[in-house]
């Protein structure tokens, strides 16, 4: 046996035995006890429903965005921060600096927390948590941007899930994951 063969038959069983470098874990299973609305745009208004909802909460609201250019969703914000309610909001900043129109810096000039995500590509996220720690916990997520064509010019959809605490607690923690890998926003 050349050494060259030897060495080649080394490494494969290295190979074979060793472990993968990220072992990950399966994502669990969460039992579905909800009521789930799901809007389809252009031809459902999924703005409003979106609206609706950031009106109606009462303790916080929690925004991972990829693009945030709705004056209408940006306007509902400021509201329920005015009235107390806790409001942050991470986002991609690659998208914030390239995109026209962005209303981040209008957020954080009213006194909403913004954190500026720079750790991926992408931060793809579209998702709102209303209330997460109450009863009437409501979990946001779909291909729906918080953007001004997304309603009108898009094919995008919205999911509404309601009243899912363990769906809800899943969410808020990778929100606060991401929240602690990103960059507070400097108001301008």
């Amino acid at each position: 046996m050349t050494s060259s063969v030897r060495c080649a038959l080394m490494i494969a069983i290295v190979l074979a035995c060793a472990k993968p470098a990220v072992a990950r874990e399966p994502a669990p299973v969460l039992v579905a006890a909800a009521s789930i609305e799901v809007y389809f745009t252009p031809w459902d208004d999924a703005q409003g429903a979106l609206v609706a909802a950031i009106e109606q909460a009462q303790q916080q609201v929690l925004v991972q965005a990829f693009l945030l250019t709705s004056r209408t969703i940006a306007a509902s914000l400021i509201r329920a921060y005015r009235r107390g309610v806790d409001v942050r909001v991470l986002a991609d900043q690659r998208q914030h600096t390239e995109s026209t129109g962005s209303q981040l810096d209008r957020l954080a000039q009213a006194g909403i927390p913004v954190w500026l995500e720079t750790r991926y590509r992408s931060a793809h996220n579209k998702i709102m948590l209303i209330d997460v720690q109450t009863l009437r916990s409501v979990v946001i997520t779909g291909s729906y941007n918080y953007s001004r064509g997304a309603q009108s010019m898009n094919a995008e959809n919205l999911l509404l899930i309601r009243g899912n605490a363990a769906l809800a607690n899943r969410f808020e923690a990778n929100w606060m994951r991401h929240q602690s890998e990103a960059t507070l926003m400097e108001i301008r």
